[in-house]
């Protein structure tokens, strides 16, 4: 019996190692990828042309470690003696290991008689850590900087900080706006009997199979006739209408599950729907809301289709900055990676700051008793 109970709880012990693995290694699938555009957002364009992310890590590298000046008396066209090893012009200036590790490299042409000398040494530090990127992707200045062959460049900055500001204003009303109206609808379809609720409940459920594609071209077609293409109030009353039967549904679920006992004594109190629902539901419910809140601000923040539509070129979001930055600036991944993870950062905080109602909300109505 002690053999059998040891050898299940071995199995249990190895299946739990497996799985801890296994969801380690996926993290860091996930991770990696960051850690690379944030790394690089930090790093000298110059660095990035000519290195990876990953070089500002410890590791073994090529160090320069002096250079060796010819005589003049030395003959450049034939074989070239540095200390006891013997090449061609053209073999040294594609760069030779010596018997000592070192790799000597002539530099130049045939006039300079000068030979570079590299190390392989620890490199602590291998990139050139700088604020730069960030401040010319969101002053919006004129840049310069050397590309891969060493040339001089100069652009104009990204401008990203009034993207920002756009998607901050674009995506905050458009996630208390629906959590409102869903908050108050779920309670009328879980709480308040009236004619048509079953009906009304499965118009709502039905919405949520509707494609959002489906329903641009009208509603785009309504704003240009009542003049609201190109603002604000567009994109909230775009994103209130896409996100409302999602938002319905899964307050509907958490709500219901409340205890009757507290509505109950509530009615007998002499409470009315509308004290109920703001003293008791709403405060109880801040878990659904709380799940919603990040499923509907990362919709909105990470969209572009909606904003590309309704908003177009007039009020640039994080979207379609990033979007203009890649045509624009195709090859300056200082500059895209550093607006990528400006476009990251609130997204991140806003789910790290409600992560511990998101399960909560999200599991809510799932299990009845």
């Amino acid at each position: 019996m002690a053999a059998k109970t040891a050898s299940k709880s071995a199995q249990q012990r190895s299946s739990s190692i497996l799985i801890n693995g296994v969801l380690i290694f996926i993290c860091l699938l996930w991770t990696v990828p960051t850690i690379g555009v944030l790394v690089t957002s930090f790093r000298d364009s110059r660095d990035i042309f000519t290195t990876g992310w990953w070089t500002v890590l410890p590791h073994m590298g090529m160090v320069d470690a002096g250079e060796i000046k010819l005589d003049a008396n030395v003959d450049v066209n034939g074989p070239i003696e540095i200390d006891g090893v013997s090449h061609t012009f053209q073999e040294w200036r594609e760069g030779v290991t010596m018997p000592d590790g070192r790799k000597i490299t002539w530099f130049g042409n045939k006039r300079t008689r000068t030979l570079k000398i590299e190390q392989e040494k620890w490199q602590w530090f291998g990139a050139n850590i700088t604020l730069d990127n960030y401040k010319n992707v969101l002053t919006g200045q004129d840049i310069s900087y050397k590309d891969a062959e060493g040339k001089t460049i100069i652009r104009k900055g990204g401008n990203f900080s009034s993207a920002f500001l756009n998607s901050i204003a674009v995506a905050v009303p458009s996630t208390i706006i629906p959590i409102l109206i869903a908050a108050f609808a779920a309670y009328g379809f879980a709480w308040i009997n009236f004619p048509g609720r079953k009906f009304f409940f499965t118009v709502v459920v039905a919405l949520l199979v509707v494609p959002l594609q489906l329903a641009l071209v009208p509603v785009l077609q309504d704003y240009t006739k009542l003049g609201l293409n190109g603002t604000y109030m567009a994109m909230w009353l775009a994103h209130t209408g896409f996100g409302l039967p999602l938002a319905i549904y899964l307050m509907f679920n958490y709500i219901s599950t409340l205890p009757r006992d507290i509505l109950e004594s509530a009615f007998i109190d002499g409470a009315s729907n509308f004290t109920i629902f703001t003293q008791l539901i709403f405060p109880l419910s801040v878990p659904a809301l709380a799940s919603f809140a990040i499923f509907q601000f990362l919709w909105v923040w990470n969209d572009y289709l909606v904003a590309l539509v309704f908003l177009g070129d007039k009020n640039r979001v994080v979207t379609s900055a990033l979007a203009a930055m890649v045509g624009e600036k195709g090859q300056d991944w200082h500059l895209l990676t550093s607006g990528a993870f400006i476009s990251m950062i609130l997204p991140l905080v806003i789910f790290f700051a409600l992560q511990r109602y998101f399960v909560r909300g999200l599991m809510a109505g799932s299990v009845k008793g």
